[in-house]
């Protein structure tokens, strides 16, 4: 793998890795339709650290009172910082656990093309769909045990390519009531452990022939284009929805299928 090609693809996680549009989709598609050599889950995995940096920075004042107030002398404020750890690590546990049951599958027959497409336009129309009707305008920091545990086992479905982490997170999210905004935010802190664990996890599997100057470089870009991805969303929130994800997810899925049709 080139230096080009590292910072194009991990520009493209950056980017998708937020929008809710699915990068894992977009790491498979894009090298294949351009003939590049697919470096494997693991790189994809490892563009995932240059995203959790992107989080840390974009929210290390939120991470910064989580690990703060856990040790605050006041009693209520320690019980209440750890529940909301105690809520996040629980909500990434139902995706843990089908990210080892179907590691497998997800390497393999998961990263069907035509498969991804239909993923691409079905989870998309449902991200467009529930925000037009779901009436939630709840602005909670942190939601309930209901809820967190509710959007964790939608999370664990981003384990197929074109489901995308973020959409299906913001969707659950919204089905339980949360505004756009809460939801994005809510999707977005939920996202470090499962991506730091999957990180630490998939080390070990790194091709023994990949060069550490690409994989750096494609972390890199994969974190400055998350902050900016990770800014920019939260704003176009604020003023729109989910109907342009929609539609592009919709292009994307058809020109996958014309390239099937045609190879």
């Amino acid at each position: 793998m080139t230096s080009t090609e590292a910072a194009i693809l991990g520009a493209v996680q950056g980017l998708t890795e937020f929008l809710p549009i699915s990068s894992s989709a977009h790491l498979y598609v894009i090298p294949t339709m351009l003939g590049w050599k697919y470096a494997g889950l693991a790189f994809d995995v490892c563009l995932h650290w240059g995203t959790l940096f992107a989080l840390v920075l974009a929210f290390w004042r939120d991470w910064f009172e989580l690990v703060k107030n856990a040790f605050a002398r006041e009693p209520q404020l320690r019980r209440e910082t750890w529940t909301t750890w105690l809520k996040l690590i629980a909500a990434t546990i139902p995706g843990a656990v089908a990210g080892l049951l179907l590691k497998d599958a997800a390497a393999g027959w998961l990263r069907s093309l035509p498969l991804q497409a239909v993923m691409l336009l079905l989870f998309g129309f449902l991200l467009w769909w529930v925000d037009r009707v779901a009436p939630g305008r709840r602005d909670d920091r942190i939601p309930g045990w209901g809820t967190c545990m509710f959007i964790g086992v939608a999370q664990s479905l981003a384990l197929v390519p074109g489901v995308s982490r973020s959409g299906v997170t913001m969707t659950a999210a919204r089905v339980a009531g949360l505004g756009r905004i809460s939801a994005a935010r809510f999707s977005f802190l939920l996202a470090a452990p499962i991506t730091a664990g999957a990180g630490l996890f998939e080390l070990r599997h790194l091709p023994p022939g990949l060069e550490r100057g690409p994989l750096m470089i494609g972390m890199l870009s994969a974190m400055i284009v998350g902050l900016l991805a990770i800014r920019g969303l939260i704003r176009w929130l604020g003023r729109a929805g989910f109907g342009w994800f929609f539609a592009y997810r919709a292009l994307l899925a058809s020109i996958i299928l014309v390239y099937c049709v045609r190879h």
